[in-house]
């Protein structure tokens, strides 16, 4: 169903004339009450054209306190906009929130249908950050990429953007309403490259991400290849000059502050790695940091910075996976591999000096002495390389994964997406949505450190983390919070054969995971879907002490469940931020014999559309950690 813009959204209450979970009255309460546990009470999924095309939960939660008192309380969904709403004011204009703007800021005009030149909206709202300045919050969002241009022909190479929307809370129930947006400026960045997940620092700050960094060797070398043709195209509308055209621009992770007037501010932190950046997150000593790397053929980092809150320099390793079981999702231990330490400003350098791909490698078309073959994300080939003297901290820094696969790591990872953490355990969460292609036994593969069954549905892993660990050299990893192994936590099931919804995995269990989030008071992973096995995909919320797995939104049909973060207690709130992006997409391709599949198409289209806009929004009716509130008399 359509909804508009900050009008009247209403949030769930407490049950028999009590506010709002959210509601703050902290002067009744000068011993708040502490949650002792959380139990969510699953959603089935959906079975009406009605339900499916919506976004909803009729989930609940039910809270014991540790004063022996219990609250069960509704679930339900918010939607604070969608990004075809125009709610950004962009030199005065009124533009769509999902608008992708260029260099001097102005919006990207999609000229598909000559005679209806309009801009472009993505329709893939990604990454939620919840950031309170100066008194006031602001949520920074992405806009990963627009799906189809006007003449329904698919899209490559559009500037992406991200927008910080500041909302105002009611103190009286928590709810969020838009106050105004305006889009965050990449210019002294050169652009941003399909930002896909992200994560929030401890001290304020949003961290982004860079996905699917165009192959340098690829655009050096092959005209008629998709980075060359993407990088190009980027540059003509982004900077309106295609000579600008430089791959080693993106595949980085930007940093976006913002300051008390409530203007964001962007730096791109090069020494952390060029690679696939699904989303990097920072461990508990504020200097650690894990990355997912998505695609085929990936690989799994760390870094590690020189000072804490400070990841402008430091030093970058790659892991060796080494296979204890099969089973369960499978497990094995993770060895280190040091890939080389610098600075934003060094690497930036060596990206200004207009370095390529064969300056840093030589290349043979065959095995050859001196050379290593490797099979990475980067090319779809097995490769044979040579790093060239003196180049070895281009290729760390600008080929990380295929200068990793020289040393040994593994780049055998399959669609390694969202990742949380858990500091009381000393536990990381990551999530491989698919376990396929270089994750399975393959015999005839130049590495095959990886060799777990198939499971089409996927893997949410727990990384166990220690102190004291070394890399590959010996040499002490200056962490207390390091990965040293890792293990399935929860498993996916794939279904021999569709059934009558079109899901070809068990609707009652996680399909292919992606975002993750970690609530350390309800001691619960949130995880959502990034599934095409799934006819809608979900978000799940999963105890990591009692291993129920719930149920508790369910997002469009044919949509991603993104944009997932736990914002917990803000002046006594909790939000769950949730978004979905492309909703409908590959709907016509699903076999679904339990509902009329052309009414389900054309209620889809009627409501918010097939493709044309993504939704961002929260959940509310989760626990403050004040217990049950009373209304103010």
């Amino acid at each position: 169903m359509k909804k508009r813009v900050s009008i009247g959204l209403s949030i769930t209450l407490l049950a028999s004339g009590a506010t709002s979970a959210f509601a703050s009255e902290h002067h009744h309460h000068p011993h708040p009450k502490q949650i002792k546990n959380v139990e969510f009470q699953s959603m089935n999924a959906p079975t009406t054209i009605e339900d499916m095309i919506k976004t909803y939960t009729n989930a609940s939660v039910k809270v014991t306190y540790k004063d022996g008192s219990v609250k069960e309380t509704p679930l339900k969904y918010n939607q604070l906009f969608l990004s075809k709403d125009k709610i950004v004011d962009n030199k005065g204009e009124m533009i769509a929130a999902g608008t992708p703007i260029d260099v001097n800021g102005d919006p990207i005009i999609d000229r598909s249908v000559p005679d209806q030149p309009t801009p472009y909206v993505s329709d893939a709202p990604d990454s939620n950050s919840f950031i309170t300045i100066n008194g006031k919050s602001y949520i920074i969002s992405h806009y990963e990429y627009e799906s189809i241009d006007n003449a329904g022909e698919e899209l490559g190479g559009l500037p992406a953007s991200m927008t910080l929307t500041q909302v105002d809370r009611n103190d009286e129930t928590g709810e969020l309403t838009v106050n105004h947006a305006k889009k965050i400026d990449f210019a002294n960045v050169n652009g941003l490259w399909t930002p896909c997940n992200g994560s929030t620092t401890e001290w304020g700050t949003h961290l982004g991400s860079e996905e699917y960094e165009p192959d340098a060797r690829a655009f050096e070398e092959d005209p008629s290849s998709d980075a060359f043709k993407d990088v190009n195209s980027f540059a003509e509308r982004y900077f309106g000059d295609a000579s600008k055209a430089n791959p080693y621009f993106y595949g980085w992770i930007p940093e976006i502050s913002v300051d008390d007037n409530g203007d964001a501010s962007v730096v791109k932190h090069y020494s952390t790695g060029r690679f696939s950046h699904e989303m990097m997150q920072v461990l508990p000593d504020n200097k650690t940091a894990l990355f997912g790397d998505d695609g085929n053929n990936t690989m799994m980092f760390m870094y590690v910075a020189d000072k804490e809150k400070d990841f402008s320099a430091g030093t970058l390793y790659a892991a060796k996976f080494k296979q204890k079981s099969g089973e369960n999702g499978g497990k094995g231990d993770l060895q280190w591999i040091k890939l080389g330490h610098s600075t934003d400003d060094e690497v930036k350098s060596i990206i200004d000096k207009g370095v390529t791909f064969s300056d840093i490698f030589e290349t043979s078309d065959e095995p050859k002495e001196g050379f290593t073959a490797v099979k990475t994300a980067a090319s779809k080939n097995v490769e044979y390389l040579k790093v060239k003297p003196g180049m070895e901290k281009a290729a760390a820094f600008l080929e990380s994964r295929r200068y990793g696969a020289i040393l040994g790591a593994t780049s055998e990872f399959n669609k390694m997406e969202g990742l949380s953490v858990n500091k009381k355990d000393k536990k990381a969460y990551m999530a491989i949505s698919y376990q396929n292609s270089a994750m399975l036994k393959q015999p005839d593969a130049v590495q095959d450190d990886i060799q777990l069954p198939h499971l089409e549905s996927g893997v949410t892993y727990q990384l166990n983390m220690a102190a004291g660990q070394k890399d590959q050299s010996k040499g002490k990893i200056d962490s207390r919070y390091v990965p040293a192994s890792m293990e399935g936590l929860v498993i996916g099931e794939d279904l021999e054969q569709a059934d009558a919804y079109g899901n070809t995995a068990d609707p009652d269990k996680i399909a292919n995971p992606d975002n993750l989030t970690y609530s350390e008071d309800m001691n619960t992973l949130f995880i959502g879907e990034d599934s095409d096995m799934h006819t809608n995909n979900f978000v799940w919320a999963y105890n990591v002490k009692t291993k129920k797995l719930s149920r508790i939104l369910s997002v469009p049909v044919g949509a991603e469940a993104t944009g997932l973060r736990a914002v917990e207690n803000i002046e006594n709130s909790r939000y769950l931020l949730s978004n979905y992006q492309h909703p409908g997409e590959k709907l016509g391709k699903k076999d679904i014999t339990a509902v009329d599949k052309e009414a389900l198409e054309k209620a889809m289209r009627d409501s918010i559309g097939i493709r044309e806009t993504g939704g961002v929004g929260y959940v509310s009716g989760l626990p403050s950690n004040e217990g049950p509130q009373h209304k103010k008399q």
